[in-house]
């Protein structure tokens, strides 16, 4: 099995002629780490184009918080997920990663192309008839990276939970990373299992929460004010971590650092601070964008704010 970590198989030709050419310096490894933040950079602004381009083409989908996760979804499977794009469901040896707020799956699909689980060219199909590329992720349809159906909201940390007392009990040491809504914690189902997994010290997970502060109907603190979410999780006996959800080289960091927290007794938890609509000026920062797709001229102005760092699809 070819297990894919960090950038080195996405970008090891430009890596190679580097390293040939400064094999002799003792100062290499910064230059390349300098390189692949870079390139990493420059792949979440093409998933951005991917993801305006999807919904604009059906004129359907959640371009918001889609383009605000982007740079989780680029530091996880370009730099931190150890993971098969020779895809088997049942995900032996080898990181997993469940999406639970499905609607964002713009930037799933994106990534998991551009990362080699299937043809780019398929992010043509969203959201279109007998598409494996359906607007909220199911498993009938075979897509290669998809592993549950997730758009009911609040079933995503449980599904989680699951598959890491699986790879417990089949010795498996590697972990399990999720992402969910902020608007989504208003989901009882949520708060039972988040109870479960730190009363059964469940510490092979890594759940991350998208907050954004928006959901469909407007802020977060008027739909259903989420307190102190800190408090909250350290009370159901989770280790509690905050980081900057559009900032690429703190989300690399802020991952990494949450890997060696794990195997102590502690799941994990990400309170992710993202802008919704992060890389379009004028989709930032507002619920409006949830679920709406550019109109011709829109989509002109958000692809001239996102130039192309690969081919399109």
């Amino acid at each position: 099995m070819f297990v894919v970590m960090g950038n080195n198989y996405l970008f090891k030709k430009q890596f190679k002629m580097h390293c040939l050419k400064y094999v002799c310096t003792t100062n290499i490894l910064p230059y390349l780490n300098k390189v692949k933040m870079s390139r990493l950079k420059e792949t979440a602004i093409q998933i951005r184009r991917d993801i305006v381009r999807m919904v604009h083409g059906v004129q359907s989908g959640h371009p918001g918080g889609s383009l605000g996760c982007t740079e989780y979804f680029t530091a996880l499977y370009f730099n931190v997920l150890k993971h098969n794009p020779d895809f088997k469901m049942d995900g032996k040896e080898e990181d997993l990663f469940f999406l639970s707020n499905g609607h964002i799956s713009p930037v799933w699909y994106s990534t998991l192309a551009r990362s080699g689980y299937f043809p780019i060219a398929e992010l043509g199909t969203f959201r279109k008839l007998n598409s494996r590329l359906q607007g909220h992720p199911t498993t009938h349809e075979h897509l290669p990276g998809i592993r549950i159906a997730s758009g009911s909201l609040g079933q995503g940390m449980s599904v989680a939970i699951g598959a890491a007392l699986a790879k417990k009990l089949n010795g498996d040491q590697h972990l399990i990373f999720s992402l969910h809504g902020d608007g989504e914690l208003a989901e009882g189902q949520n708060w039972e299992a988040l109870m479960f997994a730190g009363s059964k010290k469940v510490d092979n997970l890594i759940a991350t929460i998208d907050l954004n502060g928006q959901q469909i109907d407007g802020s977060t603190d008027k739909v259903m004010d989420l307190g102190n979410l800190n408090a909250k999780f350290e009370a159901f006996g989770w280790d509690v971590m905050e980081m900057d959800g559009n900032d690429i080289d703190a989300v690399v960091a802020g991952l990494n650092e949450a890997k060696t927290r794990t195997g102590k007794g502690k799941p994990v938890i990400i309170l992710m601070k993202t802008i919704m609509g992060k890389g379009v000026s004028f989709m930032e920062g507002t619920h409006e964008w949830h679920g709406i797709a550019p109109n011709d001229e829109q989509l002109a102005k958000a692809l001239a704010e996102l130039p192309s760092t690969m081919a399109d699809y």
